[in-house]
């Protein structure tokens, strides 16, 4: 908007000086012409000025920052469990199979489970985006493992084949963790229905949760900001440190 300023400043200048340019020179009634014309123009702008911050202060606000400090109410319900399962410190993770960056987190939970032996539990929950086409069939997959009691044994072995997932290859990766392959089949073709129903209900306690991508991590109802082993035990040790009610 400055820039269309001063090109309509510069054409009034111009429009002077060619008056002043030309013949005996400007009249004063030229003179008073050419200022009526400038004053014009610059009314002209003010407006358009106006206008766009009316335009600018009326645009929608974007997304608020995320809140770290605030404690989110997520229940573990039928999700798996790892590590010491009646632990104190609760972390959850809302992830899906297809995300490169999730696959980058699995060996810093894996570290922080070593970290902690006991004390402290990792809650998976489902939350494929629609962005991967193949992350709710191995979402499926992994519930249907988890029927057989090797959800753990079926979700290392889908972040391995990452770059792989396409249905085809799902039952090849149950025989890879230890599953019953046939049974494996026919929970997915049973079972498909209330699979789905259970991901669609992860995934809208995460959109609940302020979830806005994968992974995101949770401790006792915190978000984690600081995605390293010091940055979560960070958050940890405090929670462990506290006296048992």
């Amino acid at each position: 908007m400055r820039r269309v300023a001063r090109g309509i400043a510069g054409v009034a200048a111009a429009v002077w000086l060619a008056a002043l340019g030309s013949g005996c020179g400007p009249s004063s009634k030229d003179i008073a012409d050419i200022r009526a014309k400038q004053d014009e123009i610059l009314t002209r702008i003010a407006s358009i000025e106006d206008t766009q911050k009316k335009i600018l202060s009326a645009r929608p606000a974007g997304p608020p920052g995320e809140d770290f400090d605030k404690v989110y109410a997520i229940g573990i319900g039928e999700s798996p469990v790892r590590g010491d399962a009646q632990g104190p410190v609760t972390i959850v993770e809302f992830s899906d199979f297809q995300c490169p960056f999730c696959a980058r987190a699995a060996p810093l939970i894996a570290d922080v489970l070593k970290k902690y032996p006991k004390g402290v539990r990792f809650v998976y929950k489902q939350f494929p985006l629609p962005m991967h086409p193949a992350a709710r069939a191995a979402a499926e997959a992994s519930l249907a493992a988890q029927e057989q009691g090797k959800f753990w044994q079926m979700h290392d072995v889908l972040i391995q084949n990452q770059a792989t997932l396409d249905a085809a290859k799902l039952a090849d990766y149950a025989k890879t963790a230890g599953l019953d392959v046939a049974r494996f089949k026919a929970d997915l073709a049973q079972n498909k229905a209330s699979y789905d129903q259970r991901i669609d209900a992860e995934v809208k306690l995460g959109n609940d949760v302020d979830v806005r991508g994968t992974p995101t991590i949770f401790i006792d109802g915190k978000k984690v900001r600081v995605r390293t082993l010091d940055g979560m035990s960070a958050m940890i040790d405090p929670a462990l440190a506290k006296p048992s009610s």
